[in-house]
């Protein structure tokens, strides 16, 4: 949510300019991109959000107890998020935004650099899009795609600036719209197919207008970008259920949506639907783009992840689509004190075939963990399985014995 206060859309201020972004080159290669399910039939993500980082052991702590003022900085968000990587060892880490608190930092290239370090040292690929804070034109100078092409030059990333599927002359709003493909075990009958589809999309910021309506608020979902998501979702479906494969698939791969600020629709999951808590308003465009009917409409959408609002970490079913909250993960952010901060995990299990090689999606569950001691597991729960069963009890009996 924002603490910058819509007015400065529409005063022309005088920038305060710093150093360009300057794009590095050492991205993994080519052949390295490849992301697939391990040896063990799963492909882990874990969903970091709302960081707000800013100046390092300078940047105070917002909402912590008493006892944590005087030693609480974005250290502990970059210490948490190595524990959390350590813990977890995930195949692919994904930022959905505000990543960095731009007003705040006094060096936005060096507040990028730090706040994706630990992703970056641990050497496992690792995603991001952008938030309504990690950009603020009128501050800085340093416009939202300089940002992202500046994420997408850094080491061991995946992020791309926009789509590599974009037909001649087809244009898409935003920075940070693409697709990333997860294929099956090397060695299985799947390997060469994508057995799980993400999709990252940019939320944008802030936007006003004065006709035909005055509207001050959010940004949306724009219809070129989904127009391009039901493309490539189309696309990605016909190449998995057509031949040469193992056998025809009757349906299409899974597919999780990432993105910053929530739908609408996330206000439409009741209390009773829900798994996590609501603490606070969801806090959504004033504009419906109609998204989730076009998740609805591309067939495969499973789940969508969202961040924004750093108190709210439910997940509740919508039309057969999770809709998932990450909550606030960083300690510059607001927050609640004595609530600790969190991130959320998702799990994705392959299907064991009757003569024992690894086949499609079978489930995908998640649960939280928590900013404390133990990194305490929360709230696992099943988001879907290929049956529509519930399987909780065989597929968290690994990790509720913790």
């Amino acid at each position: 949510m924002s603490s910058v206060s819509f007015l400065g859309l529409i005063i022309v201020g005088i920038f305060i300019l710093i150093p360009n972004i300057i794009s590095t080159s050492c991205n993994i290669e080519s052949d390295e991109k490849k992301l697939r399910f391990n040896k063990n039939g799963e492909f882990k993500i874990l969903q970091i959000s709302d960081m707000h980082y800013a100046n390092g052991k300078d940047t105070p702590c917002s909402d912590v107890l008493p006892s944590q003022l005087q030693t609480c900085s974005d250290l502990n968000t970059t210490d948490y998020l190595r524990r959390f990587i350590q813990t977890e060892n995930p195949d692919l880490v994904v930022f959905t935004g505000d990543n960095v608190h731009s007003t705040d930092a006094y060096n936005y290239n060096r507040s990028m650099d730090e706040v994706f370090a630990p992703a970056i040292e641990s050497n496992i690929p690792w995603t991001a899009i952008l938030g309504n804070h990690d950009v603020n034109v009128l501050q800085t100078g340093i416009p939202r795609q300089a940002v992202m092409e500046y994420i997408v030059g850094m080491k061991n990333t995946l992020s791309l600036l926009n789509p590599s599927n974009l037909e001649e002359d087809e244009l898409i709003w935003g920075w940070g719209n693409y697709n990333l493909e997860v294929a099956g075990i090397k060695g299985s009958p799947f390997e060469n197919k994508s057995v799980l589809n993400l999709y990252l999309l940019d939320t944008g910021d802030y936007t006003y207008s004065f006709t035909p309506t005055f509207y001050l608020g959010y940004e949306w979902i724009q219809p070129s970008q989904q127009s391009w998501f039901l493309r490539t979702s189309k696309q990605l479906q016909e190449t998995y259920m057509s031949a040469p494969q193992p056998q025809p698939q009757q349906g299409p791969a899974p597919g999780l949506v990432f993105f910053h600020i929530p739908i609408p629709e996330f206000n439409n999951i009741s209390k009773s639907d829900m798994v996590g808590v609501k603490q606070e308003n969801v806090i959504c465009p004033g504009v419906n783009s109609g998204f989730f009917d076009t998740m609805l409409a591309a067939g495969d959408i499973k789940a969508a992840f969202v961040g924004h609002g750093h108190t709210n970490d439910y997940c509740g079913k919508l039309c057969d689509i999770q809709l998932c909250y990450d909550a606030g993960f960083g300690y510059h952010g607001y927050g609640i004190a004595g609530w600790p901060r969190r991130a959320r995990v998702i799990n994705v299990k392959l299907d064991k075939t009757q003569d024992g090689n690894w086949g499609p999606v079978n489930s995908i569950v998640t649960w939280k963990r928590l900013h404390d001691d133990r990194l305490t597991i929360i709230d696992p729960e099943v988001l879907w399985t290929s049956a529509g069963r519930d399987q909780s009890k065989s597929v968290f009996k690994p990790i509720m014995s913790e």
